[in-house]
């Protein structure tokens, strides 16, 4: 027919358009029963427009609609993935192994944390990926309005990062149907240019072709033809229906044969499905029954749900199959129109009862507990204790597989029919903690009037705090564990059980982290931690309270040494797992007090770990932190590369809108690589509602954006920028003198300005912690400050000791400064020899730095002095972008482009674009020429292999 012709035209030029690498999202729609599968499959099948591409075909059913991830199940089952021998090895390798919880319900994977989503979604995608290194790939969903959420989430993941891919995605639904996950097809549908091809119910026209090729010879008679086409409203399957059993009555398409097709009204196919039951015995009519609930199964297990033989059983189907009920080549009913009418003759009791027996044999021959909550969940209520212990075990085993949205709806089923206790709106509010943060603290808070046990109350406490940290709520969280911790240790006493005493700490632990998130709880959890005893650091808990501690303590500036020697025990203990919420702690107090080399490792740690788990999130932290850390001891690239990496992971989602430390860090980096307009711009892209509440974040947000105003040439607003971070600092109790060294920076712009009592003030208000603090870097911020403040002889000398004090220190960017500031100093007081030598080291530590705006400068200074020396021009390495640097640092280290996209959370794609505008920057050809190029021996990273080494971007 003409339709379809168009239809599949439309498919052939999808898959055409797939195969040149840009991928294709088709959404097929029509009404129930018109023939969208038998397009789809006339599509797919060999010879077809889908011919040498691989093709995936699946079907969704309503049975498993609410298990997560059965459509991606219903796709990649033929694969046989699960297999421990065959191809899946190899699909499998890499990312790729974190499919398989989604994959098989019953496999876990043991690198990922329970609940986490974002893993099983990266999976998934290197596994297409991998599919699609052989030939192009065709993911074909029918049935789609079953289609769970998960799978339909999954596909949105896949097509977001499909750029440059073969792969052609069709999903096929049934018009005005409700959909089961209607949001998460809304999000897809709208998110993707897709082509929508919809399948109209056949015209008169095409009713009476159908009608002279079941009765051949015969000239159908208008009436008959226009009777057949209302009363089916043009849909094949009805319209089949009627003509077979027309046909096997002996009545013709005649004037007679309009009047009875008039009398058969529609629904054919239901009526047709009752009088095929109807004359049959009660046998066959339970086993089809069975058949409709179970969908697909064995025979000996139809027969047991149908109370009937194995063999009356097969005989049953036969007997279906001969009354086309049946799929000729499977134990399968024909259509869901077929299914629905097979129910309809079962009353709403009876069907209850079939459905919980079903479930008690899913039970019984020992399938998944998802596969029985399947059933229960389509009760009016599962009340029984067996059904409730089924529901959490899918419920566990859901979010196991990170499917929340499959293991909410288990646990909403059970708290609509179970006791109102406190443990399933904890275990409820833990699986929705990553989708509905909100809804989870809501379910806590719940939890927590319901609970009475101080032990129980202080554990809903510590989620509902770090719940709160996540949302941007730290006051309430730190309110409410606070009265929980007092509580707990009212009731304990001063010598509590080990069990109990780890309990304690790991509250303790809980609200040192989420009372310090913000400056209003700042102070009194300081306070409280000036109370605590330092723990040996033995368990989990006791590292992440020692860890900050180190913090704390390291924010009033009293000792660097000992602060060094906290973080130390929070890092070293042999054999055991340290998390992130010990490590990263621990990597800014090391960071503050010098020892950077100890911070990055601290930090690889944890970059490390979060490859291997793919917690992209924590990768995004450890990576930004890292970025500080590089940008402090003066490595502009580097940090760029990793500021600029981050931030492209905050575009994949909307799960980091509340993210500053990428933007901050990225526009520090800019300004010192000269780019201070678009160091603003990056700084306007933060999202997250009153930063000004925030205890760390804000204050480097302060200092980025007063270095960006200084260096786009307004020093007043700059100047304004550094004061507030002063005021808010103080405010807080934040006195370490370098976590945001406003006092020296300001310092240094007054007495540019020639506001020298102004500049000794602020000189003075850092100098006293900065000696305190006692770390080269601090001491030589003080004597820097010091010396731009006092003119004349007394101020080079202070110069000249903040050059020697910082070129002790990692700060290599901030001993450039000093020498610049030094030279110009001398200039000023007639040393002009001396001042040259200096700036012309300036200049040439700040251009190692990557520090072209501070370089420019000592440049200019030189020059006007007397000095000679070309222009500071930006280099085929200053070209590159903080990703670009990023991804050729990887690849020159012999790491295949598929493990630098791993290991970066990007694509394949990604990876060969930046490397094809790399080569083109640096002038190269082969990955060969890289290390090279980039001026630097490169280790290879941490967790990936060595050795590989290729031709060209594509490798």
């Amino acid at each position: 027919m003409v339709g379809r012709e168009a239809h599949l035209g439309t498919l052939a030029a999808g898959a055409a358009a797939a195969r040149a690498g840009q991928p294709q999202l088709i959404v097929l729609d029509g009404p129930a029963g018109v023939g969208k599968t038998s397009l789809l499959r006339a599509a797919l099948d060999g010879g077809g427009p889908c011919d040498g591409m691989t093709v995936l075909y699946g079907a969704c059913r309503a049975i498993d609609s609410g298990s997560g991830y059965s459509g991606v199940r219903a796709l990649f089952g033929p694969l046989n993935l699960t297999a421990r021998r065959g191809r899946a090895p190899s699909l499998l390798e890499g990312n790729a192994r974190h499919a398989l919880p989604a994959l098989a319900p019953d496999r876990v994977d043991g690198d990922t944390a329970s609940g986490a989503t974002y893993p099983a979604l990266n999976g998934l995608y290197w596994l297409a990926a991998g599919l699609m290194a052989d030939r192009p790939l065709v993911l074909a969903l029918d049935d789609v309005h079953w289609c769970d959420e998960r799978s339909l989430r999954w596909l949105d993941f896949l097509l977001r990062r499909a750029d440059g891919m073969p792969l052609l995605v069709v999903l096929a639904q049934r018009t005005a149907s409700e959909r089961t996950a209607g949001p998460a097809l809304t999000d897809l549908v709208a998110h993707h240019r897709s082509l929508a091809l919809h399948v109209p119910a056949l015209s008169a026209r095409d009713v009476e072709t159908l009608v002279r090729r079941t009765f051949p010879g015969t000239p159908p008679r208008p009436s008959f033809v226009g009777a057949l086409t209302t009363v089916t409203g043009g849909s094949p399957l009805e319209l089949q229906r009627i003509l077979h059993k027309l046909r096997t009555a002996g009545v013709g398409p005649d004037d007679t044969g309009a009047r009875r097709v008039t009398e058969l009204g529609g629904r054919a196919v239901a009526a047709s499905v009752r009088e095929a039951l109807d004359g049959q015995p009660a046998g066959v009519r339970e086993v089809a029954r069975a058949l409709a609930v179970l969908g697909p199964e064995r025979p000996e297990h139809l027969a047991a749900l149908a109370g009937v033989s194995a063999v009356q059983a097969e005989e049953a189907v036969d007997v279906l199959r001969r009354f086309a009920l049946v799929q000729p080549d499977r134990t399968e009913l024909v259509h869901d129109m077929v299914r629905a009418a097979v129910l309809s003759t079962v009353g709403s009791a009876a069907l209850a009862d079939l459905r919980t027996r079903a479930a008690q044999l899913l039970s019984d021959v020992g399938r998944s507990p998802e596969q029985i909550a399947g059933q229960l969940l389509l009760l009016p209520r599962a009340d029984q204790p067996w059904m409730t212990a089924v529901l959490l075990d899918a419920a566990a085993q859901a979010e196991q597989r990170g499917a929340p949205e499959a293991a909410a709806r288990y646990l909403e089923r059970v708290m609509e029919t179970g006791p109102d206790t406190p443990e399933i709106r904890i275990r409820l509010a833990g699986v929705l903690s990553e989708t509905d943060p909100a809804r989870s603290l809501t379910l806590l808070h719940e939890a927590l009037a319901l609970t009475g046990d101080v032990r129980t109350r202080a554990t809903v406490a510590v989620r509902l705090a770090l719940t709160c940290l996540r949302v941007q709520r730290s006051p309430e969280g730190t309110r409410v564990l606070t009265e929980a911790l007092d509580a707990l240790h009212a009731e304990l006493g001063t010598d509590p059980e080990p069990a109990d005493r780890e309990l304690l700490t790991m509250a303790e632990a809980a609200l040192l982290i989420v009372g310090a998130d913000e400056k209003s709880t700042l102070p009194a959890v300081r306070e409280r931690a000036a109370l605590l005893p330092p723990p040996p650091g033995d368990t989990p808990a006791q590292r992440q309270q020692l860890a900050m501690l180190t913090v704390l303590t390291a924010t009033d500036s009293r000792s660097a040494a000992e602060s060094v020697r906290q973080a130390r025990r929070a890092l070293r203990f042999p054999g055991a797992a340290l998390g992130a919420w010990s490590l990263l702690p621990a990597s800014l107090v090391l960071s503050l007090a010098d020892e950077t080399g100890e911070a990055l490792d601290a930090l690889e740690t944890v970059l490390r770990d979060s490859r291997r788990t793919a917690a992209v999130w924590t990768y995004v932290l450890a990576l930004s932190t890292r970025a500080f850390v590089h940008f402090d001891q003066g490595d502009v690239p580097q940090a760029l590369a990793d500021a600029q990496s981050a931030l492209d992971l905050l575009g994949e989602g909307s799960w980091g809108e509340g993210a500053v430390l990428p933007q901050i860090a990225c526009a520090l980096a800019l300004t010192e690589h000269g780019e201070p307009d678009r160091a603003e711009e990056v700084l306007r892209t933060i999202k997250r509602p009153r930063i000004e509440a925030f205890a760390w974040e804000y204050h480097w947000y302060l200092m980025a954006r007063a270095r960006a105003r200084y260096a786009c040439g307004d020093p007043e607003s700059a100047l304004e920028l550094l004061r507030t971070c002063g005021d808010s600092l103080a405010g807080a109790g934040l006195v370490n003198p370098v976590l945001a060294p406003w006092w020296l920076d300001a310092a240094c712009l007054l007495a540019e300005s020639g506001r020298f009592d102004e500049a000794r003030a602020a000189a003075d208000h850092g100098a006293g912690p900065a000696e305190r603090w006692g770390t080269p870097r601090a001491l030589g911020y003080a004597a820097l400050a010091r010396g731009v403040a006092t003119p004349g002889p007394e101020g080079i000398a202070g110069l000249r000791e903040g050059v020697r004090r910082l070129a002790a220190s990692p700060a290599r960017a901030d001993h450039a400064r000093s020498l610049l500031l030094l030279g110009r100093a001398l200039l000023a007081d007639g040393a002009s020899g001396e001042a040259r030598e200096h700036l012309r080291d300036a200049v040439g530590l700040a251009r190692r730095c990557g520090c072209v705006a501070l370089a420019r400068r000592a440049r200019e200074e030189l020059v006007g002095a007397g000095g000679r020396m070309r222009e500071v021009t930006v280099s085929p390495l200053d070209m590159l972008t903080g990703t670009e640097r990023a991804v050729a640092t990887l690849v020159a280290s012999g790491v295949t482009n598929r493990e630098a996209a791993e290991s970066l959370f990007v694509t394949v794609r990604t990876v060969e674009l930046h490397l094809t505008s790399v080569y083109r920057k640096l002038g190269i050809t082969r990955r060969a020429e890289l290390a090279g190029a980039l001026h630097e021996d490169i280790p290879p990273p941490s967790g990936l292999r060595e050795g590989r080494t290729g031709s060209d971007a594509t490798r």
